[in-house]
């Protein structure tokens, strides 16, 4: 079984990020994800950047969903006032 410490890792790996929240609950993972990458691309390119880092988990059925919020350091921010 893999721990919400070593998708951290796997996503910090391939991009780099400033902030992650990984809320594993079983087979599903609840991410929050805060990069400079995100700058500039639409919401499907993000997820896309994501998932790449967790294909393999996805594939062995490591991790069944992922539910992801994925933000700029700026959108970060402002959503920290919301939240």
């Amino acid at each position: 079984m893999v721990s919400s410490d070593q998708i951290k890792e796997l996503i910090a790996r391939d991009i780099d990020v400033e902030h992650v929240i990984a809320e594993l609950n079983g087979a599903n993972i609840n991410l929050v994800v805060v990069s400079q990458v995100f700058d500039g691309l639409n919401s499907v390119k993000k997820q896309q950047l994501v998932y790449s880092s967790l294909k393999d988990l996805i594939a062995k059925g490591d991790l069944h969903a992922v539910t992801m919020k994925l933000y700029t350091p700026l959108e970060w921010k402002q959503a920290k006032h919301f939240i």
